[in-house]
C-alpha cells in the first residue's frame, strides 16, 4: 500500500520547506544586523557589514564599480593565498622583530595607506576590504572613513575566517569556521604586481 499525504501533512512539508527557505535567507540579514553582534574589534564607524559570500555576491554583480581591498601583509597575500580581483595595500608590514609580550613577530603601520587606496579607488566608491579574520580590515575601514571614504564594507570572516575554539577538537586554534577560503570562493597564490602596493621604506626605518 503507498503511503498518502494527508492534509496535515501538506501543511507540515510547507512548513518545513519556509523554514529552509528563512534559513537560506538569514545570511544577508544577519550581515546587515552584525554590527551589534560582532566583536568590538570588528566593529567600524561606519557599520557596513558582510560576510564572504555577501562579499563575493556583492562584487560580481558590479565588478567594474567596486574594488575588493585586501589589507593583509605582502607575505599573507603571496603565501597564503588571495582572492583573484583583490587589490592588495598592507595596512601595516612585519618588522621580523619578535614581540615576546603578544609572542608574534611585531607589525609597522604602513605610512602610505590612504594615498595608496586613493590612487586606485575614489572616496565615494564602494570598497570591501578584508584582511585574514576581520581585525585590521575593521582598522582600515575606520582609518579610510577618517579619510572621507563613505561607503567602506568591512568583511567580518576574512580571507582565512575565524579560529575554532574548542579545547576538545583536534581543530582548536585552526581557521576552519568561516572565511573566503573555507566558503569554496576563487582564491590564488598567483601574484598581479598590477594590483599590488608595498609599505614604503620609510615604515621600516
Amino acid at each position: 500500500m503507498k503511503p498518502r499525504l494527508t492534509r496535515n501533512g501538506c501543511y507540515s512539508l510547507l512548513f518545513a520547506l519556509a523554514a529552509l527557505v528563512s534559513l537560506c535567507i538569514a545570511p544577508c540579514s544577519w550581515a546587515q544586523q552584525a554590527g551589534t553582534e560582532l566583536p568590538e574589534a570588528k566593529q567600524t564607524t561606519l557599520g557596513l557589514y558582510l560576510t564572504a559570500r555577501e562579499a563575493y555576491s556583492k562584487w560580481q554583480a558590479d565588478p567594474d564599480n567596486i574594488t575588493v581591498l585586501d589589507v593583509r601583509t605582502t607575505e599573507e597575500y603571496l603565501y597564503v593565498g588571495h582572492a583573484p580581483m583583490a587589490w592588495n595595500v598592507p595596512l601595516a608590514s612585519l618588522t621580523y622583530e619578535w614581540d615576546a609580550e603578544k609572542q608574534y613577530f611585531g607589525f609597522q603601520p604602513n605610512p602610505l595607506f590612504i594615498a595608496q587606496v586613493q590612487e586606485i579607488t575614489g572616496v565615494t566608491q564602494t570598497i570591501l576590504v578584508m584582511c585574514r579574520s576581520g581585525g585590521r580590515s575593521a582598522m582600515a575601514v575606520n582609518g579610510l572613513a577618517a579619510a572621507g571614504f563613505t561607503n567602506v564594507y568591512q568583511i567580518i570572516d576574512g580571507m582565512e575566517g575565524d579560529a575554532v575554539k574548542d579545547p576538545d577538537s583536534v581543530f582548536q586554534g585552526q581557521r576552519l569556521k568561516n572565511g573566503w577560503k573555507n566558503s569554496g570562493l576563487p582564491w590564488t597564490y598567483e601574484p598581479d604586481p598590477e594590483k599590488m602596493r608595498f609599505a614604503s621604506k620609510e615604515a621600516k626605518e
